[in-house]
């Protein structure tokens, strides 16, 4: 789960970080009246999931309450990466004499956070990783122990020469690993973080991500989800019980199971076609799931074609093949639909789809294969 700048400053400033003010607003008005309030400069940031806030005109200084509100005003209802702008967050401007990066993430590979720090902060991480990788450290961090200080001490050191601004680099290492392991986070992010010319070091922008699977747990974090603030086939998929990922892809996939799913994306890329999600409906075979998925793949329109991959264990496969009769009855199905039923009750499943007008697969080569070529045809 992702969640706002402000929110995450919010969890930063619980753990001690050093983060400057702000308040959200909503109207023009409440920006005017909130940069008022603190006098002087101050910054008018989109409140958006995504990156490239900056570039895409999201992120303004305003050196007075009036032009604050111009931002403002300018700002909200502005599109960025497809995702309409509903907040703004107002907070003061600050002098920066360096821009350092760090982040905490989780590293798959080794199975334990990792420590990315750069003195080249400012900029996507990425982009240094790409032109300047010398200029990244990393830290993996035993989950048993968690960041020691000569750890932090030593990222600290990467970042700066001036004792004083190690002393405090390295206090907000802990502080930064303390909020990333408190609120389960998968991404604690701060880019940048700032020294200023009196010398205080300062987080003044944050990203961070939230593993939805400890929100049990976290019900004050839960609280941050932001339903206007995510596209609308995740809240569907979340509601419906489905594990979905959006793509950028042409084949809409609803498949049974995580490594099953990932297989089928890696046929459809290996006959020249791309996934347009990952969808993944589970062991469950409720209809109803199904008929969620078609209508979550059906709204995106980049798909040319469906492709059905069921391998039925505890999914069975006649509830499947009724949950698509059911779609398409429910919804208007434009693209072609393909279907691989096999497993438990598969000869009741093609008996229901043909009753359907359907025809299906039982080679998981040929489903796929069929479904590229028509995405390709349309």
């Amino acid at each position: 789960m992702d969640i706002h700048e402000y929110q995450a400053k919010e969890l930063f400033r619980d753990s001690g970080i050093p983060v400057p003010p702000g308040d959200v607003a909503t109207t023009p008005d409440q920006a005017e009246k909130i940069a008022a309030g603190y006098g002087g400069s101050v910054v008018v940031k989109a409140q958006v999931h995504t990156g490239g806030r900056g570039k895409a005109g999201g992120v303004k200084l305003a050196d007075s309450a009036a032009e604050a509100r111009e931002h403002a005003s300018r700002i909200l209802g502005m599109s960025i990466k497809d995702l309409t702008v509903q907040k703004v967050l107002v907070t003061p401007a600050e002098d920066i004499e360096s821009e350092a990066y760090v982040g905490v993430l989780i590293d798959r590979a080794t199975q334990a956070p990792m420590f990315m720090v750069s003195p080249e902060g400012g900029v996507d991480i990425e982009e240094v990783a790409a032109t300047n990788p010398e200029a990244i450290r990393k830290l993996r961090v035993d989950p048993r122990y968690g960041l020691l200080p000569h750890q932090a001490y030593g990222l600290a050191t990467f970042l700066y020469e001036d004792p004083k601004l190690v002393k405090q680099a390295t206090r907000i290492m802990g502080q930064l690993y303390r909020a990333f392991t408190d609120n389960a986070c998968s991404l604690a992010e701060i880019n940048p973080l700032i020294v200023t010319p009196g010398g205080e070091v300062k987080a003044i922008d944050a990203k961070v991500s939230i593993d939805e699977s400890a929100l049990f747990r976290l019900p004050e974090v839960a609280e941050f989800r932001d339903l206007d603030a995510e596209p609308a086939s995740e809240t569907k998929a979340r509601e419906a019980g489905l594990s979905f990922v959006k793509l950028d892809g042409d084949v809409g996939c609803c498949v049974n199971g995580a490594g099953l799913a990932m297989a089928t994306m890696d046929l459809v890329k290996y006959y020249g076609g791309q996934p347009a999600n990952f969808l993944d409906i589970g062991g469950s075979s409720n209809p109803d799931k199904v008929v969620a998925a078609l209508e979550i793949i059906t709204a995106d329109p980049n798909v040319k074609a469906i492709l059905f991959n069921i391998f039925g264990g505890i999914t069975r496969c006649d509830d499947v093949a009724n949950g698509i009769v059911e779609a398409a009855r429910r919804i208007d199905i434009k693209p072609p639909i393909v279907i691989r039923l096999t497993g438990t009750n598969e000869e009741e499943a093609l008996q229901i789809l043909e009753e359907a007008g359907f025809s299906a697969f039982t080679s998981m080569d040929e489903v796929v294969e069929k479904a590229v070529e028509l995405a390709a045809q349309a």
